[in-house]
C-alpha cells in the first residue's frame, strides 16, 4: 500500500467516536513496523494476524494504541512450548516511542466455504441488471458478493469487483467464466454466465479480482444502499462503515485495528496465504438482528464509510473478504485496503473521462420516408452477441452495430448515407483504434493486419459516413475507424480504386437509380462460417455481404449482395479472383443467423424473380459490372 499523505485523511468519512492523540507520524511507523516485521511473527503458527489496534484490557478497549495480535490459543507462559510458540514481547520502540503489545485469542476463515441461505432471495437469483450486493461466483467456487461495479483504468471497460477466493479460487485460472447467481445458489451455470475472469490478487496487496460484464447489463447501486461507489479512503481506527453483502444483507461495524496482516488458510495448492488489510467490529448501536456482521457468502462485499447520521456516503473503504473463526465468540470481519486493491487490479471507480465522449447517436430508423428497423440476431446467436446496457446495438455517429464477442467482428452493421450533404474530408491522422467500451478480448485489433496483404477493411464505408454538420461528420469519419467496424478484407477488392464492384455499390445506386432525397440505408458484414480458416489466432472471414435500401418513386426497395474471396493459399495470401452476386434478402439471413425486418424483406423484388427461377446460388453468374445490378 502507498504511503497515505495527510490530505488523503481528510476525505475517509466522518469521526463518530473521538481519535487516540497518537500523530499521523505515528501512525505511519506504526503501519511500516507491521509491514517489515509482521511476516516474521505470522510465521509462529499460533499467530493468525498482526495489526495496529486500541488495547484491550478486561474486556473493554482503551484509548491506548498497542500492537495488537490475534492468536489461535492463548495461553500461560508455561504452556506455549507445547503450543509450538514462544511469547510475544511486551512492547516494542517503534519511532522512539514505547508501544504496549496485545494478544487477543482469534482467527480468521475466507468466507465461502459455507454457505448459509440468503437473507433475500433477491440477492441470491440472476438479475438482469445486475447490482452490487448480489450473489455471484466461478463456476467452480460456490458463492460469494458482487462488491461494486468498476473499471478498467485505460480504457474503461466496465468490470465486477468480488475476492480473489469468489472469482479465481485455488482450482481457478484467468479466462474461467463467472456465474450470477454463484452455483451454490443456482447450479444450472450455463443459463447464469456473466463474463470472464480478467484480473485477480491474492496477496499482501488484497484478497481481490474483476470480472467482465459481459451477458447482463448493470446498475452501479448498491443494493438497499442505494449509493453508488465514487471515492476511495483509508480507515482509521473508530471509523463506522457499512457493507451490503449476499448473506447478511446490510450490517453494520467500527474499524477496530487498522495496518493488519492476517494469515488466511486457503486450501488446495494455494495454502496459507499473508493477506493485508483492516479488522472490522460490531457498532453496538447497530447490531444485527442475528449477531452476525457477516457470514459465508458475503465475501466480495465493500465496506463504505458513514457519515456522522449514520448514512453510507459514496467512498470506499475496504473490500471484505474473512470473518472470524468458529471457535471466536466475537464478532469481527477482515477487509482490504480499497486503494491497494484498485492499484493492484489497474481499476477505477468512474470510467476515464475520454471514454465517455464515445460518440452514439446510432443508426436512423426513421431516415428515409419509410420505416427501416435493425436486424435482429437469432435465438441461437444471443449468447455470442455483446451487450451494451442489456442491448446488443452498439451505436455511433451516423452507424450502429451488432458484435459477435466469439469472432470478435461484427455480426451486421447498419449506416445511413445523405447523399445531399456528404463532405469530403481527409482520413490523414486518424488511427484505428479499439472501442473503449467493448473488451479487448472481444475485438481484432492492428497484430492480425501487421506484414500481408490483409486491408483494415470498413464494413461502414468512412466516405458514406461524412455528412451533415462539420462537426458531426468530424465524428463521423473518427468513429468509422473503430476496429469493431473493420474486417480483414484482402486489399484488391477492398480498395474500389482497383476497379473492384464490391466499393463501389453504395455509389451505383445514386448514379443509376432516382433516390428520394438522395438518401439511403446500408446494411453489411462478414458471413461466420464453421469451416473459415484461421490466421494468427482468428478467423478469418471469406465470405461477406452488403443490402441497400431505398425509396423510388414512394417505394421501399431493397437490394442484396455476396461477395466470396478464397483464403486457401493464406500464408501466401494469393487468392482466386473474388465475385460478386446479386441474392436475396432471405439468403443474407440464412447464412448470417439473423433477421431483418419484414419491411426490408417485402422490398426485395429479386426474391420474387429467384422464386420463379430458383436455381442454386453457384450456378448463378456473377456480376460482370455495375450495370449487371437489377435495380427494378
Amino acid at each position: 500500500m502507498a504511503t497515505r499523505k495527510k490530505a488523503d485523511r481528510k476525505t475517509t468519512s466522518a469521526r463518530n467516536v473521538s481519535k487516540s492523540t497518537s500523530t499521523p507520524k505515528m501512525m505511519d511507523a506504526l503501519r511500516d513496523f507491521v509491514r517489515t516485521r509482521g511476516s516474521d511473527y505470522l510465521k509462529d503458527r499460533n499467530i493468525s494476524s498482526v495489526g495496529i489496534g486500541y488495547k484491550i484490557k478486561d474486556g473493554r478497549t482503551t484509548r491506548e494504541i498497542a500492537v495488537q495480535f490475534t492468536v489461535r490459543q492463548k495461553a500461560q507462559p508455561e504452556m506455549l512450548k507445547s503450543l509450538g510458540t514462544v511469547a510475544i514481547p511486551k512492547s516494542f520502540l517503534i519511532g522512539g516511542v514505547e508501544v504496549p503489545s496485545d494478544v487477543i485469542q482469534r482467527q480468521f476463515n475466507v468466507e465461502y466455504r459455507l454457505v448459509p441461505q440468503a437473507l433475500s432471495n433477491d440477492r441470491k437469483r440472476r438479475v438482469d441488471p445486475i447490482v452490487p450486493g448480489v450473489s455471484v461466483a466461478n463456476v467452480r467456487v460456490t458463492a460469494g458478493t458482487i462488491g461494486a461495479v468498476v473499471y478498467d483504468r485505460v480504457d474503461g471497460t466496465p468490470y465486477v469487483l468480488s475476492n480473489w477466493h469468489v472469482l479465481h479460487g485455488p482450482a481457478g485460472v484467468i479466462g474461467d467464466d463467472i456465474v450470477q447467481p454463484g452455483p451454490h445458489d443456482d447450479n444450472r451455470t450455463q443459463l447464469n454466465r456473466l463474463g470472464k475472469l480478467i484480473r485477480s490478487h491474492l496477496g499482501h496487496a488484497g484478497d481481490c479480482a474483476i470480472a467482465a460484464i459481459e451477458d447482463r447489463s448493470f446498475v452501479p447501486k448498491l443494493l438497499e444502499l442505494n449509493v453508488i461507489p465514487e471515492k476511495l479512503g483509508e480507515p482509521e481506527l473508530g471509523d463506522k462503515v457499512i457493507k451490503s453483502g449476499r448473506t447478511t444483507g446490510v450490517t453494520h461495524g467500527i474499524v477496530t485495528r487498522v495496518h493488519t496482516i492476517a494469515k488466511i488458510e486457503y486450501g488446495g495448492s494455494v495454502g496459507e496465504q499473508e493477506i493485508g488489510g483492516f479488522e472490522i467490529g460490531l457498532d453496538p448501536n447497530k447490531l444485527p438482528d442475528n449477531g452476525e456482521i457477516s457470514m459465508g457468502g458475503d465475501s466480495g462485499s465493500v465496506w463504505l464509510f458513514k457519515n456522522s447520521s449514520g448514512k453510507p456516503t459514496n467512498v470506499v473503504a475496504g473490500l471484505h473478504f474473512a470473518g472470524e473463526g468458529p471457535s471466536d465468540p466475537n464478532e469481527h470481519a477482515i477487509a482490504c485496503y480499497s486503494k491497494s486493491v484498485f492499484e493492484k487490479l489497474e481499476i477505477v471507480l468512474s470510467p476515464p473521462t475520454a471514454v465517455t465522449q464515445v460518440p452514439g447517436t446510432g443508426f436512423a430508423r426513421d431516415f428515409l420516408s419509410v420505416r427501416i428497423d435493425l436486424p435482429k440476431v437469432s435465438t441461437s446467436n444471443k449468447q455470442n452477441a455483446f451487450l451494451v446496457g442489456g442491448s446488443e446495438v452498439v451505436d455511433y455517429t451516423h452507424f450502429s452495430l451488432a458484435l459477435n464477442k466469439i469472432r470478435r467482428f461484427a455480426f451486421w452493421v447498419a449506416w445511413n448515407i445523405d447523399g445531399g450533404s456528404i463532405r469530403r474530408l481527409s482520413r490523414s491522422g486518424i488511427p484505428f483504434i479499439l472501442d473503449p467500451r467493448v473488451p479487448k478480448n472481444f475485438q481484432v485489433g492492428d497484430a492480425l493486419y501487421a506484414g500481408n496483404r490483409l486491408d483494415r477493411g470498413h464494413i461502414a464505408r468512412r466516405a458514406d459516413l461524412l455528412w451533415g454538420g462539420p462537426n458531426e461528420a468530424k465524428k463521423a469519419n473518427k468513429d468509422s475507424f473503430y476496429f469493431t467496424n473493420i474486417t480483414p478484407q484482402m486489399d484488391d477488392f477492398n480498395q474500389g480504386a482497383k476497379g473492384g464492384l464490391w466499393g463501389r455499390l453504395e455509389d451505383a445506386v445514386f448514379e443509376d437509380v432516382d433516390v428520394e432525397d438522395l438518401k439511403v440505408s446500408v446494411f453489411g458484414g462478414p458471413v461466420f462460417r464453421e469451416d473459415d480458416r484461421e490466421f494468427r489466432g482468428v478467423k478469418l472471414p471469406r465470405d461477406f455481404w452488403k443490402l441497400i435500401a431505398f425509396v423510388e418513386n414512394g417505394h421501399l426497395k431493397s437490394k442484396a449482395f455476396l461477395l466470396t474471396q478464397s483464403l486457401d493459399e493464406l500464408e501466401t495470401l494469393e487468392l482466386d479472383a473474388f465475385k460478386v452476386f446479386q441474392v436475396a434478402v432471405t439468403e443474407i439471413e440464412a447464412r448470417c443467423g439473423f433477421t431483418f425486418p419484414s419491411a426490408l424483406k417485402t422490398a426485395d423484388s429479386f426474391a420474387e424473380s429467384l422464386a420463379r427461377r430458383p436455381e442454386a446460388l453457384s450456378e448463378r453468374n456473377p456480376l460482370r459490372s455495375l450495370r449487371d445490378i437489377d435495380w427494378s
